[in-house]
């Protein structure tokens, strides 16, 4: 894989040609698909983004009919989709059904809802970055806003519902943009550029892949791939503005992807893509200070199977790591309280290159977005062992690159 900021994010075959200087249509065009249920005058669910999940206070297993599943794609390849991709699944089966596509939104490779629900962000993954709001009621999209930065690749809101965080690959900056009441994006109140420490091993330049929220809500944290580094900011939320307070350096050359935290808030697992391991970190709520620990195997041998993305069940009793040169996930059993991970098996992820997954809501389900394949797996998740059953076909979704269950 080569090491160049946009070509990395799209080295796969299927992926060729470039979106520079796309302008983003400002309509949309939807099919008769029902939109979910307004959810005005109900209370705020918790903030949740691709691959995480409401506390076990909230959930509930019980199904309760067929629910709305998001998918993100890039528009600008060869066979790509053409909007955000809707569909249904049904939380008892776990059979996906297709329901139409929100056109007019380019590239749009990652997803993060609005705590209240109301309202869905992507990123248009482009050489001129940018990040959409669409309204799930009727489906409308209420603009776009420039990230000032290349190939934004990751978003998530801000708990208070107030800011959105958005992580530029190609520009190695992470953004701040304030939230409307009507869920609309304002202005961009921040941009921040990685320009130290300097790029890794095989790295040109920063490439910032995440953008989160602490659990205890007190940091926003900014993973870098290209610097080996994750940063640790206070978000002013009222100016909306960035303090760097702490940083976090992984094995040289490692190229860490992706932080999930432990339901107890203490600790989190950082996924390294470039050297194909995992490793669990230690955080301080008090200072922001995050401690990466030792490096460990994702179950897929020698050489490297990409790690993308980690996820925790809400009981912190497992998690699941998608490797994707592997094509499968690997379960681990988290101990200690989080202190540890241990390395149970990995299952076939029956698609090719699983960019991205996420749990369901009420933790039933998995659901892992199959780049090369144009797939999305889901498989059964066994709430005492931990272990994963497919659930019958995958389903066909262009360039599958983030499935966002709600």
């Amino acid at each position: 894989m080569g090491s160049g900021g946009l070509s990395r994010r799209r080295f796969v075959g299927t992926l060729a040609g470039s979106a520079a200087g796309v302008t983003l249509p400002a309509a949309t065009a939807c099919d008769d698909a029902p939109a979910p249920a307004d959810t005005a005058g109900t209370a705020a669910p918790e903030a949740t983004t691709p691959g995480t999940r409401p506390s076990a206070q909230t959930e509930s297993r019980e199904p309760s009919g067929p629910r709305p599943l998001y998918l993100g794609a890039y528009t600008s390849v060869e066979s790509g989709g053409t909007g955000i991709g809707l569909a249904t699944y049904d939380p008892a089966t776990g059979r996906v059904t297709g329901t139409g596509t929100i056109t007019g939104i380019g590239d749009p490779s990652y997803l993060a809802p609005h705590p209240n629900g109301r309202t869905l962000y992507a990123v248009n993954e482009r050489d001129d970055g940018a990040v959409t709001a669409v309204r799930l009621a009727d489906r409308k999209i209420l603009g776009s806003r420039s990230t000032g930065g290349a190939a934004p690749c990751h978003l998530s809101v801000h708990p208070s519902g107030r800011w959105l965080l958005s992580a530029n690959y190609g520009g190695g900056s992470v953004a701040v943009h304030s939230i409307g009441a009507s869920g609309a994006l304002g202005e961009r109140t921040e941009l921040v550029t990685h320009s130290s420490p300097p790029p890794g091993p095989g790295q040109e330049g920063p490439h910032a892949h995440q953008f989160i929220t602490s659990p205890d809500g007190g940091h926003v944290l900014a993973v870098d791939l290209g610097t080996d580094t994750v940063y640790t900011y206070r978000l002013d939320q009222k100016a909306g503005t960035l303090t760097e307070v702490a940083r976090a350096q992984t094995q040289p050359g490692a190229g860490p992807r992706h932080l999930t935290f432990h339901p107890g808030g203490r600790y989190a697992y950082l996924a390294n893509e470039v050297d194909n391991t995992v490793a669990v970190c230690t955080y301080d709520p008090g200072t922001g200070r995050l401690t990466v620990g030792k490096e460990q195997s994702t179950g897929t041998g020698s050489g490297t199977s990409y790690p993308a993305q980690i996820v925790v069940t809400a009981n912190g009793r497992y998690a699941y790591l998608a490797n994707r040169g592997h094509n499968s996930l690997a379960r681990y059993a988290v101990e200690a309280d989080g202190a540890r991970l241990r390395l149970l098996d990995t299952v076939p992820v029956s698609g090719d290159f699983p960019r991205q997954i996420a749990l369901s809501p009420d933790g039933s389900l998995l659901f892992a977005a199959n780049q090369r394949s144009s797939t999305v797996s889901v498989f059964h998740v066994d709430e005492d062992s931990g272990e994963l059953r497919l659930a019958g076909e995958p389903f066909a979704s262009p360039v599958a690159v983030c499935a966002l269950p709600l």
